[in-house]
């Protein structure tokens, strides 16, 4: 995700705790970019996972299995 969209998010946080509050516009693009910003965190997650390796006592590296 790139850091203006991030940026936006915070700068919305910010305004939902102030008196005046969000608009309806402003609660839905709220929620667009935070949905969007989990994917993406998701996504990352999955791939971080995917390369990653256990080694057991013997030394032996195995993949990470998925859980069912």
């Amino acid at each position: 995700m790139i850091s203006e969209k991030i940026e936006r998010i915070n700068e919305l946080a910010r305004k939902s705790r102030t008196p005046e509050g969000l608009t309806e516009a402003e609660l839905v693009e709220q929620a667009l970019l935070r949905k969007e910003y989990i994917a993406d965190w998701k996504a990352s997650l999955a791939s971080q996972l995917d390369n990653t390796y256990i080694v057991d006592a013997q030394g032996n590296k195995r993949k990470l299995e998925k859980k069912k």
